[in-house]
């Protein structure tokens, strides 16, 4: 009987040093990745803007060939959306959105995973020489959940290595895209003659018939 009480507030003090320390963990938990491509700003953007092209660069695209993907609101911009079903507990379910986005330097996700932790992720760019430095963050609030403060401490080393593998093949993809460009200007351009002369008439025998010259 002593060994059971024994082991009753053990285990009732473990509980309680696990709320006691949850209590004092970080309430928000930040992961943040970068890298630098030769490819502009404008390319970049192209790329992480919307969702059109997301699954071409996204580090998760590849873990489950049978996702399903839900697209609605503009194809680009705030208002984008996509959400995913998965049988993959890689990959799971959840939507994102973008809820702010400023051309050719940020865009910022809002991300649903089905719990109540606010979470966001953005991609800041910002130009370094001839390319740009892309940076890759995601926030998560854990303030409403002691047991997702112990999650969030583990969060870097659970999402950092997704986003590096994300950014390389971001990289990848955004300096194998070449812009459009306009069509080539002819080098040579022929000046219209100062004094015309008028064409020739066909006459009805089918002979051409020189136009006399306009009177100066």
């Amino acid at each position: 009987m002593n060994v059971l009480r024994g082991l009753f507030f053990l285990l009732l003090g473990l509980v309680a040093l696990f709320f006691v320390t949850g209590v004092f963990l970080p309430q928000t938990a930040h992961v943040e990745r970068s890298m630098t491509t030769t490819a502009s700003p404008a390319t970049v953007y192209s790329l992480v803007d919307g969702f059109k092209h997301f699954n071409e660069w996204s580090p998760w695209a590849g873990l489950d060939p049978a996702t399903k993907y839900t697209y609605s609101g503009p194809e680009t911009g705030v208002g984008a959306r996509m959400e995913w079903v998965s049988a993959n507990p890689d990959v799971g379910s959840g939507s994102q959105e973008v809820i702010d986005a400023e051309p050719g330097r940020r865009v910022t996700h809002k991300l649903d995973f089905g719990m109540d932790n606010p979470t966001t992720s953005t991609i800041r760019l910002e130009p370094e020489g001839t390319g740009t430095r892309v940076t890759w963050t995601l926030d998560t609030d854990f303030s409403g959940s002691l047991i997702g403060r112990y999650f969030g401490l583990a969060l870097d080393r659970m999402v950092g290595p997704d986003y590096e593998k994300g950014l390389a093949q971001l990289k990848a993809v955004a300096e194998a895209t070449t812009p459009a460009q306009a069509p080539p200007i002819s080098a040579s351009v022929t000046k219209p003659d100062a004094n015309p002369q008028p064409a020739a008439v066909a006459s009805p025998t089918g002979q051409e018939t020189p136009v006399p010259p306009m009177p100066q």
